[in-house]
């Protein structure tokens, strides 16, 4: 997938609002050090995780679907394998008349419903971290794109 600079920029830009599926409370997991970011960031991060839901994260309580968030979304970040996208896009579209973006992680990807998502005018990004690209078009990206200050190598 190939995606133009102005439009990821863009994307991140105009998202206020991101549901994060798949986050883990594990803080050397990348979907929980990627959801740290983004909220450091100034995102609002709604934490999406059936195993962890009713904790605490980030400041929010942990979901265990979408349809348990009662605010508007402009972006879902999707941290699951790709053969699960499909019903996640699906109830994500249900969920959030305005949503803006469907955004996959790294290794994600799923033609089928990111042709869905579009075909209702929704932007879809896939194989990608919103983490990196931010960093890497606001000027922060360092060495590794994974300047987290969570994971250090010093002892």
């Amino acid at each position: 997938m190939t995606y133009d600079d102005s439009f990821l920029k863009s994307v991140l830009q105009r998202t206020r609002v991101i549901a994060v599926v798949g986050v883990s409370m594990n803080p050397v997991r990348p979907s929980y050090y990627v959801a740290r970011y983004l909220g450091l960031k100034g995102y609002r991060v709604i934490p999406v995780n059936p195993g962890h839901a009713g904790k605490i994260l980030f400041g929010e309580t942990v979901r265990g679907d979408l349809s348990e968030i009662d605010v508007p979304v402009d972006m879902v970040d999707i941290f699951r394998r790709s053969e699960a996208v499909p019903p996640i896009v699906k109830a994500a579209l249900d969920q959030f008349p305005d949503l803006k973006t469907i955004w996959m992680q790294i290794g994600v990807e799923h033609a089928e419903a990111a042709a869905m998502a579009q075909a209702r005018g929704v932007d879809v990004i896939m194989n990608r971290c919103p983490k990196i690209e931010y960093q890497r078009l606001f000027g922060e990206l360092r060495m590794g794109g994974f300047a987290t200050g969570v994971i250090s190598s010093k002892l």
